[in-house]
């Protein structure tokens, strides 16, 4: 009997490509789990720290919030960033492929002239799956913005480029082939001291991210 795959297709272009990142828009769901936590923009806006006209813009993907605030946002709202990527998979396949180059990427940062941190999904986003494991792409200069903190662990392995990891007060400067581990609920971030984009593979579980 022949095992069934699920590949999941998407249309083809660079993995690193912004014009990509930006059409993974997550204005709908952000909005869809607000709407369902039965919160409106003034009440969100008040927990997280932000304007009523910021959350209407992204909302409605007029603007694209820093990592560390769409953090805010999804905890705030009970879900995690792992429930924004696209899930079109068959979680019956005892196997899913998502092909090189065609894998969901979300772009964070708060103004297009910023330079900010895409996510590239490396998981089925599922009730399934524990984990969440993504690439941070980091472009020169670009940072969390901020410090996260929430329940987990964390690993990560620096595929290219170099990082600045903060972690409850102490920073490491990590380099391409250097890999690292922390506790999530300890506070965290990191920019990208670097000239290149740095591209960290990064593993959490729970996916609670």
């Amino acid at each position: 009997m022949r095992r069934q795959t699920t590949v999941l297709k998407r249309k083809k272009t660079s993995p690193y490509s912004v014009e990509w990142a930006e059409n993974l828009l997550i204005g709908v769901r952000l909005k869809h789990a607000r709407l369902n936590r039965r919160a409106n923009l003034r009440q969100l806006a008040d927990e997280v720290g932000c304007t009523e006209s910021f959350l209407s813009k992204v909302e409605n993907d007029k603007v694209r919030p820093s990592l560390t605030m769409l953090h805010k946002i999804v905890q705030a709202l009970d879900i995690s960033i792992a429930k924004l990527f696209a899930d079109n998979t068959d979680l019956d396949a005892p196997i899913t492929v998502l092909p090189s180059g065609k894998r969901p990427m979300l772009r964070t940062e708060q103004l297009k002239q910023e330079k900010g941190i895409t996510l590239e999904s490396l998981l089925p986003v599922s009730r399934a799956v524990l984990l969440e494991a993504n690439i941070h792409h980091v472009a020169p200069s670009g940072s969390s913005r901020g410090f996260i903190h929430h329940p987990g662990e964390e690993m990560g392995f620096v595929l290219d480029g170099e990082l600045e990891l903060t972690v409850n007060g102490k920073t490491v400067h990590l380099k391409k082939g250097d890999s690292f581990f922390f506790l999530s609920n300890l506070p965290h971030g990191y920019k990208n001291p670097g000239t290149i984009t740095a591209r960290i593979l990064w593993v959490n579980t729970p996916q609670s991210f």
